[in-house]
């Protein structure tokens, strides 16, 4: 049997830190803090096993999956059978193993609270958030309303780029989802852009309550590199990151050059696999069928509630 433990498993960058955004100052080979935070504040929780979000239970990925593609949770046993996990139970269009902290995932309210354009305007009362960032266009406002399944909490547009400001969703009263400004909309004016990634970097590097940030990509389309090097510098500045693949039910035409989702998530994982000594955590989704919206709640539940106890 092996037993793995999130906080044992380094991850390291083998690749030059990308343009996208200035990194801070470091080794060519930068070994991952902890992908979920520890300075939070204290509570007690007892421990529970993972309970659903719908009626039923979470269905399961086939488990053939290799260990170290896995994302295992903290305090999470992994028996190991073969190249793949023995009854360990995997979010399904996913690497997640779920763990005794998946609980209290329903959504129950759901509020916009403020608009901020600096990181210390931010709501300062210390509840744990997650961030959706990803490209103009990926579908960020439709995965946060489908997560809370309320058609207008976010602002939804045909034109992409209107998220400008960090915006706040307080979730039943414990909790929030921060929208983010997209990158890389040509049409957008540089001034703009460019204060865009200053205000964001700073909220990734300085917001203290942030467990992690959730990273959209199109996986209708093929991997673009802004993509690519958005995720490496999350991972050169060592900010927890969970990949969510938008879009999902879209299929492309095969007589047009197109591939599957499932192709091109397989490409994007095969880009990361490169980046990273071990893999981050990834979800399957679309906004149209919701698929993937029980395993993201699932998954930010359990990395909230390990955050909350230590």
């Amino acid at each position: 049997m092996v037993i793995l433990r999130l906080t044992r498993i380094p991850i390291s960058l083998f690749m030059q830190p990308p343009s996208l955004l200035s990194p801070k100052p470091t080794n060519s080979l930068l070994s991952f803090k902890p992908l979920l935070r520890s300075a939070a504040p204290k509570t007690t929780l007892s421990a529970a096993e993972p309970i659903p979000i719908s009626d039923k239970a979470p269905e399961e990925a086939p488990i053939e999956t290799p260990l170290d593609r896995l994302f295992v949770p903290p305090e999470t046993d992994v028996p190991s059978v073969g190249v793949g996990v023995g009854d360990a139970r995997i979010l399904k269009g996913s690497n997640i193993v779920l763990s005794k902290y998946a609980r209290d995932a329903q959504v129950v309210q759901a509020e916009f609270v403020k608009s901020s354009v600096r990181t210390e305007d931010c709501p300062s009362d210390g509840l744990p958030e997650f961030a959706l960032v990803g490209r103009s266009n990926v579908g960020k406002s439709s995965l946060l309303n489908s997560l809370v399944r309320r058609k207008r909490l976010a602002l939804t547009s045909k034109k992409p780029g209107k998220t400008q400001c960090i915006n706040h969703f307080r979730i039943n009263d414990s909790w929030y989802l921060v929208d983010l400004p997209g990158y890389g909309y040509a049409a957008a004016p540089q001034e703009l852009r460019t204060d865009w990634a200053k205000f964001t970097k700073d909220y990734f590097l300085n917001r203290s309550t942030l467990v992690s940030v959730f990273l959209l990509i199109d996986a209708s389309i093929p991997a673009k590199s802004i993509d690519l090097e958005y995720a490496s510098w999350l991972g050169q500045n060592q900010i927890p990151m969970t990949l969510i693949f938008t879009k999902c039910d879209k299929r492309k035409k095969k007589k047009t050059g197109g591939k599957r989702p499932e192709e091109n998530v397989y490409d994007f994982q095969e880009l990361v696999h490169g980046f990273f000594k071990s893999a981050p955590p990834w979800i399957m989704t679309s906004s149209v069928t919701n698929q993937g919206r029980d395993e993201i709640l699932l998954h930010m539940a359990q990395l909230r509630n390990y955050w909350l106890k230590h």
